[in-house]
């Protein structure tokens, strides 16, 4: 029977295969156990909570981790907040807690509780636009529109926390929601449009 060939050190490259292969299965481990549930023997208990979303109360029973994107898509059917990134760096998930810009994929729905939530389905009055949305629409600030909803409400918030005064400054205030279609230069124009005919937050 012939031998597996040697590799210096000592160890054969059957070996030496083997402990790759092993090392390559390393992050799927890794994945896996993270995706594994916290609590195996189901003794987390369910948060009841309300939310005021929209001017409207919700009565939730919700796992203590999930988050405020999670509740208003899955257990309140409010879709128009987008996961981008669901890691706070693209603002596709932005919404108003209590007149404020907060990232809803890392705020947790029990912390918004007692505090006004407002999402792009809460911009309208009726059939009335927002002016922002209306001024969206009439640069065409958008081109998939996945990003408009964060873009949308970080917008409304950067010219009511006054920092709409030129290009550059909605430029910088802006910098937190991307856009992967590069419809920047329509969206500073959006904003810069919309923001004489705003009323106070």
């Amino acid at each position: 029977m012939s031998r597996a060939p040697s590799v210096p050190g000592g160890a054969t490259r059957r070996g030496v295969l083997a402990g790759a292969g092993g090392s390559a299965a390393l992050p799927l481990a890794l994945r896996q156990a993270r995706a594994a549930p916290a609590d195996p023997e189901g003794t987390r208990a369910d948060l009841d909570i309300t939310l005021n979303v929209n001017g409207r109360n919700h009565r939730l029973s919700l796992d203590p981790r999930t988050t405020l994107l999670d509740a208003l898509r899955d257990h309140i059917g409010l879709t128009g907040s987008k996961k981008g990134c669901d890691q706070g760096q693209c603002g596709a998930c932005t919404v108003h807690l209590d007149g404020r810009r907060a990232l809803a994929c890392l705020t947790l729905a029990a912390a918004a509780q007692g505090r006004r939530v407002v999402t792009i389905e809460g911009l309208a009055q009726g059939e009335a636009l927002h002016p922002m949305q209306a001024a969206f629409i009439a640069h065409d600030a958008f081109q998939c529109g996945y990003c408009t909803s964060g873009q949308i409400m970080s917008a409304v918030a950067c010219v009511h926390e006054g920092h709409a005064a030129d290009p550059d400054e909605i430029r910088e205030y802006m910098s937190g929601n991307l856009c992967r279609c590069g419809a920047y230069p329509k969206i500073v124009a959006a904003i810069e449009d919309a923001a004489p005919k705003m009323g106070p937050a």
